[in-house]
């Protein structure tokens, strides 16, 4: 009895340590399987938190300066990233915005966050506006870099928005002709495989001998003018951006933007709309120059960047016009500002700038059938909603004159 008892005894301790080792290696597994979760989950990777490691609610001011390599425009580029198929947003994307505190940028840039992407805002301050992207300021989607493109800047993105250039007569005419921000964002999107779009302009068509224009239509345009170094500057852009398509196979898309008008437009820029709104709400004249039956078309930002957007994501290189065709004369659009702001607004009459456009108006048919987008707001819906802003920015909330914004 004593032997049976005995042998009973060891086999449950044999059974006991085996439930031991069991449940210690049950538990282990258990830990390990946390351990896992938890860095995967919860810690930020690697590729995140060393792209988005600088200040989020500041400005980062990037001043380096690397030594300048000879450009090798026709070896082979870097292996595009993985991209998702067109249509179907599983994640979001990382981009960047060049020139993307200014008027046209910082719209482009609410557009992109709001439907998910993460967003790196290259700025150097000369037209934008810190205030314009404040709104973002603690988003750990959104980055804010004040940089000159003018200077080479290693970034890992999908997409690259280029609009970093004075868009408006009174800034770019004192900006001598200069490419080499465009060569650079180039140079950026081969090295890494991102998708790079070109904001061209209606400028290179000059002063146009076709009306309206067509995107295969050449130009009108003088190289020595005063206008010209805005004019050729994009025009060789568009150059260099299918250069780098065709010799190094970069993705490539160019729009041509035509006239733009909305909230967060500098004052007193130069443009013709923010003149007449400006000038109507300080009850100065609105100054026409010329006879004033010069023509323009005007679409409203959001229709604008609804268009870049349309084109990044398409499978269409361009060159596209972005524009509204609705044409207004000088003296009709400032008709519409007299109506809109003050009817008693005078009128003041001025001799034309050189080299002036007579007319301009964009054909869309090519942006219609291929992109599937036009311009949905007309110039009397769009004008109040800039009038708003103008009202806030000259006269501050409380109805004073506001001085900072009135620099801008």
């Amino acid at each position: 009895m004593a032997s049976s008892s005995s042998k009973k005894e060891a086999a449950g301790a044999r059974i006991g340590r085996l439930s031991y080792w069991i449940q210690s290696l049950a538990y282990a597994a258990l830990g390990a399987a946390f351990a896992t979760s938890f860095f995967v989950f919860l810690s930020p990777g690697g590729r995140e938190s060393s792209q988005f490691s600088t200040i989020r609610h500041g400005i980062v001011d990037s001043s380096f300066h690397e030594d300048h390599q000879q450009l090798d425009l026709w070896s082979k580029p870097a292996a595009a990233a993985t991209r998702i198929p067109l249509g179907l947003k599983s994640k979001s994307l990382r981009i960047v915005v060049t020139g993307g505190a200014g008027f046209v940028g910082s719209h482009l840039v609410d557009k992109l966050i709001g439907r998910g992407d993460s967003v790196i805002v290259v700025d150097n301050f000369f037209t934008g506006r810190k205030e314009n992207v404040m709104h973002h300021f603690g988003n750990p989607r959104f980055e804010l870099i004040r940089h000159d493109v003018v200077e080479p800047l290693l970034l890992e993105v999908d997409q690259i928005y280029h609009l970093a250039c004075p868009a408006s007569p009174v800034h770019y005419k004192f900006n001598p002709t200069n490419v080499v921000g465009t060569l650079n964002m180039l140079g950026l999107a081969k090295r890494i495989g991102a998708r790079f779009l070109l904001t061209s302009t209606s400028e290179v068509y000059g002063d146009p001998l076709e009306h309206p224009q067509k995107e295969d239509y050449w130009g009108n345009v003088n190289p020595i003018g005063v206008r010209s170094c805005y004019d050729e500057g994009k025009r060789t852009a568009e150059t260099l951006t299918m250069d780098y398509h065709r010799g190094a196979n970069v993705s490539v898309r160019i729009a041509r933007i035509f006239n733009t008008y909305g909230p967060r437009m500098c004052l007193d820029d130069g443009r013709v709309v923010s003149n007449f709104v400006a000038q109507a709400l300080r009850k100065e004249p609105l100054t026409v120059y010329g006879d004033g039956k010069q023509t323009r078309s005007f679409q409203f930002v959001s229709d604008l960047v609804e268009g870049l957007v349309k084109l990044m994501e398409s499978d269409h290189i361009g060159p596209f016009n972005l524009g509204n065709p609705g044409e207004f004369t000088m003296l009709e659009l400032a008709q519409v500002v007299k109506e809109t702001i003050d009817p008693e607004a005078k009128i003041e009459f001025r001799d034309n700038t050189a080299d002036d456009p007579h007319m301009r108006k964009p054909d869309i048919s090519k942006a219609i059938s291929m992109l599937g987008w036009e311009p949905k707001i007309p110039l009397r819906e769009g004008l109040p909603r800039m009038v708003d802003d103008f009202k806030q920015r000259i006269f501050g909330k409380d109805g004073t004159s506001s001085s900072s914004d009135e620099q801008q």
